[in-house]
This record gives C-alpha cells, sequence and structure tokens, in this order.
C-alpha cells in the first residue's frame, strides 16, 4: 500500500461514491448528482467518517448551487447538509468553509469554485492523513513491546472514513510498509458493525488482524495481548475531550486501568476550538431499528420487536483524562502531560 485508495471518485465533475452499507459482503459505487443525493448518501451513512462525511458536503453544496446560486440558496443548502450527522464537526467545518470561499462570488461562478475547494479539501485531506500517520508511526516505534505489536482500534478509520490514508489506521499501515510486526485487535462496533470495515480494510492490505467482540476488549487488556489503543474521532473540544463512535469510552477506561497508551488520531480540522469541551458536544440518536434489526450479507433479521423501547446514541464523548495523545497532522499532542488542543495551538 505504497498509495491510498479513496472511498470517492471525480470524473468529469462527476462524483462517484462507494457504498458502504454494502460492504463488506459487495463493492458497489453510486452516482452523487444532486446535493440531496448527496446529503442522503451521508445520513444513510452510505458514507461515513467525519473527514469524509466533510468532503461529501461540500461535494454536496456545490451540487446544490449548480441548481441555485444565490444567498438564500446558499444558506438553506448548507443548512440541509449540516443537519445530516450533527456529531462530526468536519462536516460544519468544510460546509463553512465551502460557504465563505464562494460567498463573494457572483452566482454565476460560484458553483465551480464551490468544486474546487471542495477538490482542495480532498487533497489537504490526504497529506494530513498521511502526516498523521507518520506521527503514529513515532509513537508505535517508541512502544516497549518486543517481537510482536498488538494494538486495538475501534469503528473504522482507514481510507474508507476520510479521501485517503485513514487516520487511526494510517500509522499502523505505515508500520507495515515499515516492516514492523504488528497485529491489530478490531472490535465489531455494533450495532453498525463498522469494525468489519476495518477488517475489510485490513485484509485488502495484508495487515494481520483478529475480529472481536466489543465487551472482549477489557479482557484482552487484562490478559496483556495489547500495547496500545488508537482511535479516530468525529469532533474533539478545545480541552481534549473527544467524541467517537459509541464504545469508546468504555475502551479507553479500560486501557487506564491497564496503563496502556489510548491515542486519538484526527485530523486538525477535527478540533473545535469554540466547544469547550465533551458537554458542549452534541451526541447523534440514531433509529432505534439499528438495534432491532441485525444486518447482514442477506438482509436484515429482527431480533427486537418494533414496540421494544432503544437507546441509541452513535457516540460518546472520552474524557481528555483518559487519553495518552491526540494526534494531528501538526504533531502529537502530549494528554498525558497536561497538554491540550487550546494549548498546543498556541
Amino acid at each position: 500500500m505504497t498509495d491510498t485508495p479513496s472511498p470517492l471518485r471525480i470524473d468529469n465533475d462527476v462524483l462517484h461514491i462507494l457504498d458502504q452499507t454494502r460492504l463488506p459482503f459487495a463493492e458497489k459505487e453510486l452516482r452523487i448528482d444532486t446535493a440531496a443525493q448527496a446529503a442522503h448518501a451521508i445520513a444513510s451513512m452510505q458514507v461515513r467518517g467525519a473527514p469524509l462525511i466533510g468532503a461529501i458536503g461540500a461535494f454536496g453544496l456545490a451540487l446544490a448551487l449548480r441548481e441555485a446560486a444565490d444567498d438564500a440558496a446558499l444558506d438553506a443548502a448548507r443548512g440541509t447538509l449540516a443537519a445530516t450527522r450533527p456529531t462530526a464537526v468536519n462536516l460544519a467545518w468544510a460546509l463553512d468553509r465551502v460557504a465563505r470561499a464562494v460567498r463573494p462570488l457572483a452566482p454565476s461562478v460560484r458553483a465551480d469554485a464551490a468544486w474546487h475547494e471542495a477538490l482542495a479539501i480532498c487533497d489537504e485531506d490526504r497529506a494530513a492523513n498521511r502526516a498523521i500517520g507518520e506521527h503514529t508511526l513515532a509513537l508505535i516505534r517508541a512502544l516497549p513491546a518486543s517481537g510482536r505489536i498488538d494494538l486495538m482500534t475501534h469503528c473504522n478509520a482507514g481510507w474508507l472514513a476520510t479521501t485517503g490514508w485513514g487516520t487511526a489506521l494510517s500509522g499502523i499501515y505505515l508500520a507495515q510498509q515499515a516492516g514492523l510486526d504488528i497485529h491489530v485487535w478490531v472490535s465489531e462496533t455494533r450495532p453498525r458493525n463498522q469494525g468489519l470495515l476495518t477488517a475489510w480494510e485490513l485484509a485488502r492490505a495484508g495487515v494481520p488482524h483478529t475480529v472481536i467482540a466489543d465487551n472482549a476488549a477489557g479482557q484482552l487488556m487484562r490478559e496483556g495481548r495489547v500495547d496500545a489503543v488508537v482511535i479516530g474521532a468525529d469532533r474533539i473540544a478545545a480541552n481534549g475531550d473527544t467524541a467517537n463512535k459509541v464504545g469508546s469510552y468504555l475502551k479507553a477506561l479500560a486501557a487506564h486501568a491497564h496503563a496502556l497508551p489510548f491515542w486519538v488520531a484526527a485530523p486538525w480540522s477535527t478540533i473545535d476550538q469554540s466547544c469547550a469541551d465533551g458537554d458542549a458536544i452534541p451526541i447523534e440518536e440514531r433509529s432505534g431499528d439499528e438495534v432491532r434489526v441485525v444486518r447482514g450479507a442477506e438482509g436484515g433479521v429482527t431480533v427486537l420487536d418494533a414496540g421494544r423501547a432503544v437507546a441509541n446514541p452513535a457516540f460518546d464523548v472520552t474524557p481528555v483524562a483518559l487519553l495518552s495523545a491526540i494526534v494531528t497532522e501538526r504533531g502529537s499532542i502530549d494528554c498525558a502531560a497536561g497538554q491540550t488542543p487550546k494549548q498546543f495551538a498556541a
């Protein structure tokens, strides 16, 4: 994997995405021609992962401006796209960036300008993720592990969640290329089973890995079979509190109990300096049917009746006190020493 795959493709100014709801059983590409289709792709998780959501949102806004490009249309499209996934700050960040770039321009040129801004976001994301991988690789090399290095991750923060390389997986790919003996524990991440996307990625790249039930993580740490945990993030507060796929907090608690490094890998755009701490991060509540119906290659199997109450928060917040480091393209923030993103930025 000397280069990186990508879950999106641009062909003659037409956007194509890999439908991640069909993975890992089938690879199907979808053409996105309208802002409504882009919004649906984000909301339905045909695309997911904070950096990728941001990029698709940017393209969605450009597509909206092809239909109508006055200020009212710009604001309406931005609002519709932003509402699709409220927790991932990269979406609002990308939409705001495109809106700022095109607002001073005449409506007749806004769509093209927005499209080029979206392309720039993709280029910058891939470069940032590669840099995140380099900084993560330095942390991996510094582990006291002898022989095989066992890392644990949660959800999917590979190239499927970005425009290339990934965040939490970027360092793993570079470690493999560097010849390190590395193995990854991959949790299922129910109810969306996004860990299976990580397993699919790692298998394609030839990285040794083992899929585990989410609740097996603590026992593996207790048995001394984990050297460090690395996850991605959907929003990081100014103080370092981190929102990621639900289940991340439990892994952080277990890692803390066993004195294991717990790293968060994310681009700087995931840090929300306007958000003081984790209490201010909105947590998306998804449909209870994601829990009631287990989906697989042959469709869905109902395991809970429709009348049963279900809580399905998509994310949880891990306090900065449980983090060892936040790894960005700008370098590693030493949370264990009390450093925060706000201090690092200063």
